[in-house]
């Protein structure tokens, strides 16, 4: 009896509290949420072929199972990401390369977007060019009070294009330029201040603020969330009727979901909710 009840316990610890690395990440999962911290420091976390292959791979890593209910990307040091590695972009390795690396670098900022949970940028550091395109993509942002954000491939030769995608769609027209033609690093303040993120703290303050946020997330029903962040995004690129159109029948079909009827319910009947996550 002794040994079946250690079995089980051991086997319950590795579903709570998982941990995975390689060179280039370090995976934990810890009651629902997926850490994911950048962690190559001779390229400053730099998103090679191989570290967009691997963030996409623990992004997308059982990512339906309901036990799964937020994902943080982090990283080791004090650059969040470099961006591209500019040793791959050498003509020597071929234009075919060059093609591979920014289609995989879509591939990932899409993994993030099409994740049925949120994904939150935890940022301590620099990120820029790419870097700064992988943080304006994640759904949230919490950064410390020193962390810096920049587009400065003009200043390399190479404007950030695909970084400008995402950094366009978060920050104001004339902001954005200015971080995209000038390349000049803005602060988190000002980061803040333009919508590129969403909460500004102390360093030691970090790891509170983005579980606190997670912590509200886990109070929601999964399968509500999931169906909520698609509806998000896809009526972002829509007219405006034509995302009200949509929205109706998104709207209709929640409330005809198990969660959304249990959500009714717990509320007219002032109680908490069992939520399902199906």
């Amino acid at each position: 009896m002794l040994l079946l009840k250690k079995r089980y316990l051991t086997k319950n610890c590795i579903n709570l509290c998982r941990h995975l690395h390689n060179e280039y990440i370090t995976t934990k999962d810890t009651n629902g949420t997926r850490e994911i911290m950048l962690c190559h420091d001779k390229t400053k976390n730099s998103l090679s072929m191989d570290m967009m292959t691997h963030l996409i791979e623990a992004i997308d890593e059982k990512r339906n199972e309901t036990s799964l209910r937020a994902i943080i990307l982090s990283a080791k040091g004090n650059v969040f990401s470099a961006g591209h590695n500019l040793k791959e972009l050498e003509s020597k390795n071929g234009i075919e390369l060059h093609k591979q690396i920014f289609k995989k670098a879509t591939e990932l900022m899409k993994s993030i977007v099409l994740s049925p949970v949120p994904v939150i940028a935890k940022v301590n550091g620099y990120a820029t060019a790419a870097g700064c395109q992988l943080v304006a993509t994640c759904d949230m942002v919490v950064c410390s009070d020193t962390s810096k954000f920049s587009t400065p491939g003009a200043n390399f030769g190479i404007f950030c294009s695909t970084p400008g995608i995402a950094v366009g769609r978060c920050v104001p027209k004339s902001q954005a330029a200015y971080m995209l033609f000038t390349g000049e690093p803005i602060t988190a303040q000002e980061a803040y201040n333009y919508g590129l993120v969403t909460k500004v703290v102390a360093a030691d303050q970090l790891d509170h603020e983005t579980e606190s946020i997670i912590e509200k997330i886990k109070l929601k029903s999964r399968s509500v969330i999931a169906m909520g962040k698609q509806f998000f995004y896809k009526q972002r690129d829509l007219e405006l009727f034509d995302a009200y159109d949509l929205g109706e029948q998104i709207m209709v079909h929640n409330v005809n979901t198990k969660d959304g009827q249990e959500g009714i319910l717990s509320f007219v009947e002032k109680r908490k909710a069992k939520w399902t996550h199906i």
